[in-house]
């Protein structure tokens, strides 16, 4: 047996003994899932088909989502470990592509801190597997910049948007430059009501020889309408948007980074304190799963998925290729019926990257 098969059978073993292994997981998914749990974003790279009833379906792009929706539509309360490893298909620029991923998806857990550093764990078994004994780990944390957007000096209206963003460094800057040249609502006369306006554009849409009952409706219209009226008069302060700008350009070594926002924030009334010892202390199980670990924390990072909610992080190799990635996801659960929010945590680690970083 050469060294490839040896490891992918170590690794087997692994998945085997970490939890209970996934065995239901079907290749054809609703799509509608993803676009709905995950975001527009994710669902751009699902390998997708339609069924002859109409309803879109794709191939397995993931294990976290079909894992927690078996896992809820089973009524399942008490903790559970489940563990995969299979084939992943997503879309790439050069059309769709199949990978193996190996993951540990934890259910249910009574804290948060020891469910992440059991996933940290895990990673670090199987990253000794491969010999992987020096990675590039980048921490974030969702829970802090949405603890932060939650406290600034913002119309409520721009703070969806500045949230969907995150993540998205060209996206988020471009919107800072539309907030900073920001001239607020013009003084054209707008209609009093919604009703108002929907009379409006039936006239409109009538005379243009348009069917106001066919493509986008009338309301659909107004409503849109009204939605970026409400943004042009909502004015964000330049102090606020500094701020921001400040928070998420931080990236440095955990300790200099945590460093930085607590000067950042030293003289405002946002509490950064609890949110900085969880990561602090989850910096300190990562080093201790995996000693020659380079730890940074980006202030900026997300994976851009809806359902993360806490620390997030990914893993890199030599070539700077994400071997690892995962992080907390409490809101999944209660997005697929549970009453509360229910802590979360899992990893996806990329099979064949690992068997590079042997092999380099």
């Amino acid at each position: 047996m050469n060294i490839v098969a040896q490891q992918h059978e170590a690794l087997a073993a692994l998945v085997k003994r970490a939890g209970t292994p996934s065995l239901d997981v079907p290749v054809l998914l609703p799509a509608s899932d993803y676009f709905d749990l995950a975001g527009e974003e994710f669902g751009r790279r699902l390998v997708r088909t339609t069924g002859g009833d109409g309803n879109g379906w794709c191939m397995r792009p993931d294990f976290t989502l079909p894992i927690a929706k078996s896992y809820m539509a089973d009524n399942c309360a008490d903790p559970a470990a489940i563990t995969y490893l299979g084939q992943v298909f997503r879309q790439r620029q050069t059309g769709p592509v199949e990978f193996e991923q190996a993951g540990l998806e934890l259910l249910a857990q009574p804290e948060g801190n020891a469910a992440l550093q059991r996933v940290f764990a895990f990673i670090g078994e199987a990253f000794s597997i491969y010999d992987i004994s020096s990675p590039a780990v980048q921490l974030g944390s969702v829970e802090l910049f949405e603890n932060l957007l939650a406290t600034l000096d913002m119309p409520d209206v721009w703070r969806p948007r500045v949230l969907r963003r995150f993540g998205n460094q060209k996206q988020m800057a471009e919107l800072f430059e539309r907030l900073q040249n920001h001239a607020g609502m013009d003084n054209q006369q707008q209609p009093d009501t919604k009703e108002q306006l929907m009379e409006q554009i039936t006239e409109q849409m009538l005379a243009d020889g348009i069917n106001p009952l066919e493509g986008r409706r009338p309301e659909e219209i107004a409503d849109r309408y009204l939605e970026k009226q409400a943004l042009a008069a909502a004015l964000v302060p330049a102090k606020t948007i500094q701020i921001l700008q400040a928070y998420l350009g931080i990236s440095a070594p955990v300790d200099q980074a945590l460093e930085k926002i607590k000067n950042l924030f030293a003289s405002s009334s946002f509490d950064v304190q609890t949110g900085l010892e969880r990561i602090e202390k989850n910096a300190k199980a990562l080093h201790q799963t995996m000693p020659g670990a380079q730890v940074n924390f980006d202030a900026g990072f997300s994976p851009r998925l809806h359902y993360y909610t806490g620390l997030v992080f990914e893993i890199s190799g030599s070539a700077g290729k994400v071997l690892a990635s995962g992080g907390e996801y409490d809101r999944l659960l209660k997005a697929l019926g549970a009453k509360r929010d229910i802590c979360a945590a899992g990893c996806a680690l990329w099979v064949k990257r690992l068997v590079g970083e042997t092999k380099a």
